[in-house]
């Protein structure tokens, strides 16, 4: 998702804060509908369903509102980079929700800013402080206290988490460099398409056929996705990012209620405070960086 820059003047912030919130009690439905469906298919044709039918949904509007210039994005070659950041991490992330509860999975992947901030100075040439990287240090901190300081070790769905918020950083960092390329939406569509392309590919290798009562399901995937990111992208145009940071942490507390209703899961108290350090070392990082483009802003 590709958020305005900084020096857009806010419009109607409840209105954003509004839309945000919206967004994030529906992603969390498709976070859960794909470990449901982890059950009884294979994890690529559950990215798939999300994927194909995101493209199926958004495809004929992009196409009344754009024609067809809105299936050919500028920037092709980091387009397609960014698409397969994406792609790798929703694989990744899908698979972690298999074998592991939702809030966990989502408070591990609350690390992916952070990871972010530690890249900027390599990757995208912006100077990062001692304060924002000790921030950087203590999200990590937090992380490896989600992923079990308990004895049992590290078991390979949180590992499958933290290569999804890894990948997810790809993913934001990519969307940085594209930013005035092509409007947020058409950079969305292109996203789903190319992961519909490749994951159709793959499909007769291991597709198993879905049972009636689980198409909805299939369905749905693409359906939330579409609207849930809709919404996120609405909702940063209407109010200033560091406004809007707070409230990103509400989805720990959707996919926990979602996760103890459907699965019965529940975080334990490590989680919590493993995600606590994490949500305090993000807000941080979401704050410094904002009182430090603000000068630039008005440059």
């Amino acid at each position: 998702m590709a958020a305005p820059s900084v020096d857009l003047p806010a419009q109607r912030p409840l209105l954003g804060i509004g839309l945000l919130l919206i967004g994030l009690a529906i992603v969390p439905a498709m976070d859960a509908m794909a470990k449901y469906l982890s059950a009884f298919y294979p994890v690529f044709q559950i990215t798939w369903g999300r994927y194909f039918f995101h493209f199926l949904v958004m495809a004929p509007w992009i196409l009344c509102v754009y024609g067809l210039k809105g299936f050919r994005p500028r920037r092709m070659s980091l387009q397609l980079l960014r698409a397969g950041f994406m792609l790798t991490a929703s694989l990744s992330f899908f698979g972690a929700l298999s074998a592991m509860p939702m809030a966990d999975a989502i408070a591990i992947l609350f690390v992916s800013p952070l990871l972010v901030t530690g890249m900027a100075p390599f990757l995208l040439g912006e100077r990062v402080g001692p304060r924002r990287l000790f921030a950087v240090l203590a999200g990590f901190v937090g992380a490896l206290i989600i992923v079990r300081p308990t004895g049992d070790g590290v078991g390979w769905p949180a590992l499958l988490a933290l290569l999804s918020a890894g990948l997810y950083s790809g993913y934001a960092i990519c969307t940085r460099k594209l930013a005035g390329a092509a409007p947020p939406l058409i950079t969305l569509l292109f996203t789903a398409s190319v992961g519909a392309v490749v994951l159709t590919a793959i499909m007769p290798f291991v597709w198993v056929p879905p049972a009636l009562e689980h198409w909805p399901l299939f369905v749905g995937l693409g359906l939330v996705s579409a609207f849930g990111h809709f919404f996120l992208i609405k909702a940063f145009e209407l109010a200033e990012a560091p406004l809007l940071a707070p409230f990103h942490y509400s989805e720990l507390l959707t996919a926990t209620v979602i996760g103890y209703l459907v699965f019965g899961d529940f975080p334990d108290a490590w989680t919590w405070v493993g995600a606590a350090i994490v949500a305090a070392a993000g807000l941080y990082v979401t704050w410094r960086e904002y009182r430090l483009a603000r000068p630039a802003a008005a440059a």
